[in-house]
């Protein structure tokens, strides 16, 4: 119950400093791979019994500059996602590529994906998909991601079948 009030708070405090134009983006160099690794490390406490993220590196990407705090909570969110809509035992997979403009960034999962109603309204405030059953949360989890993808002029997509999982990609430019 404290985590879920606390991940509500926290939720609401990103809206509103979204909300109020107060969060700055602080653009770093960060090592692609061991950032990945240690945002997923961070996460496996919070996963359900059985459930595993694997890493796939499938870009020569070594180094990227974007702001690390806002990357990982975009992370946080989508890995989190994944986990709470997805049976315990099913797999997560991070997965990181690049072309010559954009380094992509996907969350893989088997969970219970999203019916093709739902899907325009994915990243609407407040808005939960009509096959979320149980599953608690706010409906800002992504329209956060969504916005935070935004500050760092990205993109966001996904695709999803009922039943089978869904893959959110975030794909951030590579600035010199």
């Amino acid at each position: 119950s404290v985590n879920h009030l606390t991940a509500i708070l926290n939720d609401f405090l990103s809206l509103g400093k979204l909300d109020e134009g107060k969060v700055e983006v602080h653009y770093e160099t960060i090592e692609v791979q061991p950032f990945l690794q240690e945002t997923i490390e961070e996460l496996l406490a919070t996963l359900k019994e059985g459930q595993k993220i694997s890493l796939l590196a499938e870009s020569k990407l070594k180094e990227v500059k974007t702001d690390p705090r806002i990357l990982r909570n975009i992370l946080f969110n989508l890995i989190s996602n994944a986990s709470k809509y997805s049976e315990p035992g099913k797999p997560i997979v991070v997965q990181h590529l690049n072309d010559p403009t954009f380094l992509h960034i996907s969350v893989i999962d088997e969970g219970i994906g999203i019916i093709n109603a739902d899907q325009k309204h994915l990243f609407d405030r407040f808005y939960r998909a009509s096959n979320a059953g149980n599953v608690q949360g706010t409906g800002l989890g992504l329209n956060i991601v969504k916005r935070y993808v935004d500050l760092l002029n990205g993109k966001i997509s996904f695709m999803s079948e009922y039943g089978v999982g869904s893959t959110f990609t975030i794909s951030l430019p590579l600035t010199k």
